[in-house]
């Protein structure tokens, strides 16, 4: 019987974990499927992995990682599949968001022979508008720089086939961003549609300041189109200020100089030093990129890991 493994990264869920369990379990007890469920703790401060424990005690399917401090989603997300050794694998966020019922979707899917089966949000409920129009312009900007096709208004929710899963645990880059590591594998991929819901309990741990960290992630993991925009930026500003130089010169030789002009001449020391404060700024994101690269660390550390005691 194939295999499957359901790999959940959780910080700070415990509001909603067994409601979550149960509605996971549920699903799982339908699939003709050799299942086992993955808890990764990144690090929680509440009774996330206290819960976890309880459920792997509970449940035989179930596995639990604990993290030795909170090393983000992202790494989370790898510390679960580089434990996975089944079939194929699910990344699944607990917040219920992400419905459990939508699995067996996605396995058909992938038992059609596809490698990487993504889950798309056709609506977004719980969400404000001003959060849906950033979502939206990342993803779309995000396609149109980068040199892979993110797919849009998708998340981490999705099945990952064996073979995606090798390919996967090769990339051991420490900079993350994941959404386009799935996409940049390639393979056989596709999209299966649903409703995001609301979260059913606790708090999102992604506000607007994390959010803009992860797009900037996304933006420089996936593309040079920052570093060409600058370069692009400083040669507009050279030209405007060679046209207004030569404006200057003209005005003075025409008309004479009467010491006039100061506020345009501030208008534009202060527009040359912001243009090159921002190139500078790009270049030292990659650099910065670069640093935490050849430093080559560890993506994670477990503190603590408990395997499943048995299949489904």
């Amino acid at each position: 019987m194939p295999r499957l493994t359901v790999v959940v990264p959780a910080y700070n869920e415990s509001a909603v974990l067994d409601a979550f369990h149960a509605r996971l379990s549920r699903v799982l007890d339908e699939l003709a499927l050799d299942c086992e469920v993955l808890y990764v703790d990144d690090g929680s401060t509440d009774s996330t992995w206290q819960l976890i424990s309880a459920l792997a005690a509970r449940d035989g399917r179930t596995g639990a990682i604990k993290l030795s401090r909170n090393f983000g989603k992202e790494a989370a997300m790898t510390a679960g599949l580089d434990q996975v050794d089944a079939d194929a694998a699910i990344v699944i966020d607990a917040d219920l968001q992400d419905p459990p019922e939508l699995i067996p979707a996605l396995v058909e899917r992938w038992r059609e022979g596809f490698d990487v089966v993504y889950a798309t949000r056709s609506a977004r409920q719980g969400e404000t508008g001003f959060k849906r129009l950033t979502s939206a312009l990342f993803y779309r900007s995000m396609d149109r720089v980068s040199d892979i096709h993110v797919p849009r208004d998708t998340g981490d929710f999705r099945l990952l086939s064996r073979r995606a899963l090798d390919a996967l645990h090769q990339l051991r880059e420490r900079q993350r961003f994941m959404k386009g590591l799935f996409t940049w594998i390639g393979y056989r991929q596709t999209a299966v549609y649903y409703l995001r819901e609301p979260r059913q309990a606790g708090t999102t741990k992604w506000n607007y300041w994390r959010l803009l960290q992860l797009a900037i992630e996304g933006f420089t993991s996936f593309s040079t189109a920052p570093l060409r925009l600058a370069t692009w930026v400083g040669v507009a500003a050279s030209l405007m200020s060679f046209l207004f130089g030569l404006w200057v010169f003209g005005k003075a030789l025409l008309f004479g100089d009467p010491v006039q002009g100061y506020p345009s001449l501030m208008v534009a020391i202060l527009f040359i030093g912001g243009v090159q404060l921002l190139a500078l700024g790009v270049i030292g994101e990659y650099l910065g990129r670069n640093y935490a690269e050849s430093k080559q660390r560890p993506l994670y550390f477990v503190e603590e890991q408990r395997p499943a005691r048995e299949k489904r």
